[in-house]
């Protein structure tokens, strides 16, 4: 049984090389929290051109691959360090795939999309190359539509329904960030799967040119 090891909740603040707010900073709170169809009600997202939304309502970062990051940065990363809102222990990039569901409680939540890593990402980090090296770690963590609303707290059992269809990881997804020329067998097999919006609309505009 994998584990809900934190809830975390950010609010607009500024980081070092930034004029922009962002809501990248998010700490762990200890009381519930309600969890609706657009993410966490009070949790800060500033740049709604490439976050959040019913896609993206819901952040996941994996207790496993905070372990790895915790031997390559030379310190153990708090829940919330990579702007994350769920930590969960019991899972990894690795083999969380688009469409499995996490069961906490009585939410439900549904894995669409990996992390793709930005530049305000890079900031936080203060690493210029930050972005090339979350990338080649393939340890994205993985996004969330809410299935079923619910209010759930820290230290929670989840449940992890693997979806039967094709079986997708958002590593292996996001190892196609950088591919120019994305094979159209993959394409097919991830536009089976539900699979964010974003990338449904890019995949299929990309099949229909080949007719």
């Amino acid at each position: 049984m994998a584990r809900l090891i934190a809830i975390c909740v950010g609010k607009p603040e500024t980081i070092p090389g930034m004029k922009a707010k962002t809501g990248i900073n998010k700490r762990p709170v200890n009381e519930p929290v309600r969890i609706e169809t657009l993410g966490i009600a009070h949790d800060a997202v500033m740049d709604r051109r490439h976050h959040g939304g019913e896609d993206q309502a819901i952040y996941v970062y994996f207790q496993e691959d905070y372990n790895f990051w915790a031997g390559e940065l030379g310190y153990a990363p708090e829940p919330g360090w990579f702007g994350e809102n769920l930590v969960i222990a019991g899972a990894d990039s690795a083999t969380t795939a688009i469409g499995d569901r996490f069961i906490i409680g009585d939410l439900v939540l549904e894995v669409t999309a990996h992390r793709t890593p930005c530049n305000t990402f890079a900031r936080k980090m203060d690493d210029k190359f930050w972005v090339k090296r979350f990338h080649r770690a393939q340890r994205p963590g993985a996004y969330c539509r809410v299935i079923q609303p619910a209010t759930i707290e820290a230290g929670a059992d989840v449940s992890i329904e693997r979806y039967e269809g094709e079986r997708i990881s958002v590593a292996e997804l996001m190892s196609y960030d950088v591919v120019k020329q994305i094979p159209h067998d993959f394409m097919r097999r991830v536009l089976t799967t539900p699979v964010d919006h974003k990338t449904r609309f890019d995949y299929e505009n990309k099949l229909a040119t080949l007719f």
